[in-house]
């Protein structure tokens, strides 16, 4: 058994959750569901980063205070959790949560070597809540992530020594110590240390800061950076603050500690954060698991940008089952994928309406028609099932070197073969031409009939146990259709994803 914690990273709350932030949520679900279901001791963590100037400046707009706009705003990523069918152990809110921050002043205070007063003249981009070295710009001399051009800044604050742990972290990443997925990550995260790490601002005075946020220990007049604070809610989620528990049985005992995290914020997690846990003298997490962009119209999805989707929206017109089916069979594992409703419409329609719910709907079916709805799946299985038997039997593994991968679509991919060798055994042993052999008085073609619905029905109760870290409702009505009452009834054939409507 194998313990694993697992994180998302936690958005700011300056708008409603929007569709990129739900494929990193379900991601890390299905992760946590498979963990799971495999024996393991999981905890999964989500929350909101309600600590941002961001979320101050969008409060102004709004005309509301700044404490009612992120409560609001929070709740509304709180109710993720039934429309995308989410299954976290904990939620954290950095503003409200009374976990958080004795945490972040106790690992400020555990990183006080490294600590050290400066005045700063950059370049700062709000969006990214983050200074800008003329290089990173475009062309037009703007914030490649947010396009619009940073603020020229000059304040004094605190900085801390990142340039001392360039080392320390390459050899964490190169030895295996912490593993950065996919490898293209992973070469991007090095190339940014050998071209050599600076020391970075992790305060910000109160007057920017609109007095908003965690005051520096021992310094009244700064504010601790929001991803200073951000990145410290892995470790306050678990009572570091006062040296809980959980932090001992959920970071320093952890098997697995599992960050997954968006392109556009790699470096915090990759770099930053890590440098300040060995400043603390703390474990480091042992996989960073990187997601692209969810894109539309080939734009990165984005509140700021004003190209959201709601995902509740789509929840509740097409069903969790066919948001997630889209995010889980459609986005790569290296590369944006860009959205459609047609797109999740026609990905939903194929594997659910047409795919595994025909199939399911026919296999019924029969069993009702041949076997007045009563399958003995303890019969001798089909001699002629042996691809289909190898679907089922080798899927586990393959989902589970998937997922070790961070590879959604393989492991979906590895799922759904149940399907198409099942219809493939259908055409092939034709169940209706059996059952009319039977009647005619074959005495071998009941028997046949009797192993090929047994193998069938098997395979769909494989298929939904297979399904059920992925899709959980779709799995649930499967098992539901497929498993017999007392009596050994099958229930009637019902139709269990219509096809959708644009």
């Amino acid at each position: 058994m194998t313990r694993f914690y697992l994180t998302t990273t936690i958005p700011y709350v300056n708008a409603a959750p929007h569709l990129g932030f739900a494929l990193e949520a379900v991601q890390a679900d299905v992760i946590a569901r498979h963990r799971r279901s495999l024996g393991d001791e999981v905890r999964l963590l989500t929350g909101t980063d309600d600590n941002s100037l961001k979320n101050v400046l969008a409060a102004d707009g709004a005309g509301v205070p700044v404490q009612e706009f992120v409560d609001a705003n929070a709740a509304a990523f709180a109710r993720l959790r039934e429309p995308l069918a989410l299954s976290y152990d904990d939620f954290i809110r950095t503003s409200r949560d009374p976990r958080h921050r004795p945490g972040v002043e106790r690992l400020w205070r555990a990183c006080a070597h490294d600590l050290h007063l400066d005045t700063y003249t950059g370049l700062y981009c709000v969006g990214c809540e983050h200074y800008l070295t003329p290089d990173e710009l475009d062309g037009s001399g703007h914030c490649p992530e947010h396009g619009v051009p940073p603020q020229r800044i000059e304040e004094r604050n605190w900085f801390f020594r990142l340039s001392k742990y360039a080392e320390p972290l390459r050899e964490a990443i190169t030895g295996g110590r912490l593993r950065i997925e996919p490898e293209s990550r992973r070469n991007e995260v090095l190339a940014f240390i050998d071209a050599g790490l600076r020391d970075f601002s992790v305060s910000r005075s109160q007057q920017r800061a609109r007095g908003w946020g965690i005051t520096v220990p021992g310094d009244p007049d700064q504010v601790v950076y929001v991803w200073w604070d951000a990145l410290a809610n892995y470790l306050t989620s678990l009572d570091h603050g006062t040296d809980g528990e959980a932090y001992r049985t959920w970071w320093e005992g952890a098997d697995r500690r599992v960050h997954v995290i968006g392109k556009g914020v790699l470096r915090f997690h990759a770099v930053y954060w890590p440098a300040m846990l060995l400043s603390a003298g703390l474990p480091l997490p042992t996989d960073i698991l990187v997601h692209d962009y969810l894109t539309v119209d080939g734009r990165k999805i984005s509140k700021s940008a004003g190209t959201a989707v709601d995902p509740v929206v789509l929840a509740d017109t097409y069903g969790a089952d066919a948001l997630r089916c889209w995010l889980l069979r459609e986005v790569p594992r290296v590369g944006d994928a860009d959205f459609t409703a047609d797109r999740l419409i026609a990905r939903a329609d194929e594997d659910l309406a047409g795919g595994a719910g025909n199939l399911v709907n026919r296999i019924v079916t029969m069993a009702h028609r041949f076997r007045a709805g009563r399958v003995d799946l303890t019969v001798p299985g089909a001699t002629d099932a042996k691809d289909l038997v190898a679907a089922c039997t080798d899927a586990p593994g393959l989902i589970a070197a998937a997922l070790a991968d961070y590879d959604f679509r393989r492991a979906t991919a590895a799922v759904w073969a149940v399907v198409e060798q099942a219809n493939r055994h259908i055409d092939r042993v034709r169940p209706w031409d059996l059952a009319k052999a039977e009647r005619g008085g074959d005495p071998l073609a009941g028997p046949r009939l009797d192993a090929a619905l047994a193998v069938l029905l098997g395979a769909c109760l494989a298929f939904a146990d297979l399904l059920a870290p992925f899709l959980p409702g779709a799995s649930a009505l499967i098992t539901a259709q497929c498993t017999a009452d007392p009596d050994g009834l099958l229930p009637p054939p019902t139709p269990l994803f219509p096809r959708l409507e644009p």
